[in-house]
């Protein structure tokens, strides 16, 4: 076990910035922040750098305790999809029937009372009217706490005095994304299509360990499919050694009733254990609201909103 009070490899906790593998003494500014997927300026933030881009790529999630497999390398960036030809992927392993005669691809797509996606794919016909069409929405992961020390070390070229405090904010994917992907299936149901849900390997794993819900592999065909997803790992380079790139991994589809059923309905607890928390919870004396105030329990109520940041641009 590492002892956190000797020097802290930053590179042990980032994977990669702008792009390459993380080294002591990397210097972004240098190409201009400029992001080799997308050819301009990196547009990721950080609060604590309001007047430059915040490169990092990804971050090493450890292994598992008692594991053999070593730490995995996880994207938090969607961007770094863009080393590949995702697109191109949805079409050959989502689209359902005869391959589209004139793709093209719309950005930013958004609906009232719907929200947004990421990317269209459509088939155009000679008319200029829509034919079938896919969407897709990409999706990294978000932090908690802030690996922003490890990327100052990285630059200052020096190690850490101890570990950051992070740690990767799975409940926000969860809760969140899920329930957005369930309303937005729902919806390509009803227009007789589908929507590509490409997102990180270890991200897919952690939904289905939380909600076993039906899936199959042939997204194509089966008319109950409506939501697809398609699963990237950063797996290292063969022909750029010491660099990662992504790998396709799952093709799996299921339907928004599906998932939805898996996250809704699951076993509920034992009444006995809910009964033994209300006891142990009880305020003595108390059965009236004023009396909850007055014995000061009121101001310690929890909040019980979700009111995580949204997965997206800004990692801490």
């Amino acid at each position: 076990m590492r002892n956190s009070r000797l020097p802290f490899e930053p590179e042990s906790i980032v994977g990669e910035v702008l792009g390459r593998r993380a080294a002591k003494g990397v210097d972004p500014a240098a190409a201009d922040f400029e992001c080799p997927y997308i050819q301009s300026r990196c547009p990721k933030r950080s609060t604590q750098l309001p007047s430059e881009p915040y490169p990092v790529c990804s971050l090493w999630k450890p292994a598992p305790r008692k594991s053999t497999q070593g730490p995995e390398l996880i994207f938090v960036c969607p961007k770094r999809f863009y080393a590949v030809d995702f697109l191109t992927e949805v079409i050959e392993h989502c689209w359902p029937g005869e391959k589209p005669t004139d793709p093209q691809i719309a950005r930013e797509v958004k609906m009232e009372g719907f929200g947004n996606v990421d990317f269209v794919i459509a088939d155009v016909k000679s008319d200029k009217e829509i034919d079938q069409f896919l969407s897709v929405e990409l999706q990294a992961i978000d932090i908690t706490g802030s690996v922003f020390p490890a990327y100052q070390a990285l630059r200052a070229g020096e190690d850490l005095e101890k570990k950051p405090t992070y740690g990767f904010n799975w409940d926000n994917v969860y809760k969140r994304y899920i329930t957005q992907l369930i309303r937005k299936g729902y919806f390509h149901h009803h227009w007789k299509s589908k929507i590509v849900a490409v997102i990180p390997e270890q991200v897919y794993q952690y939904i289905l360990g939380r909600a076993a819900f039906m899936k199959t592999s042939d997204v194509k065909n089966d008319p109950q499919v409506n939501i697809i997803f398609m699963t990237y790992r950063l797996e290292a380079d063969a022909d750029k050694p010491g660099e990662f790139k992504p790998v396709l991994v799952n093709v799996e589809g299921t339907s928004h009733t599906n998932l939805q059923n898996a996250i809704m309905y699951k076993d509920p607890p034992q009444r006995s254990a809910f009964t033994a928390q209300i006891k142990s919870s009880l305020v003595r004396g108390a059965v009236r609201l004023a009396d909850l105030i007055a014995a000061g329990e009121v101001s310690e109520m929890e909040d019980h909103e979700d009111e995580g940041p949204d997965p997206g641009d800004l990692i801490q």
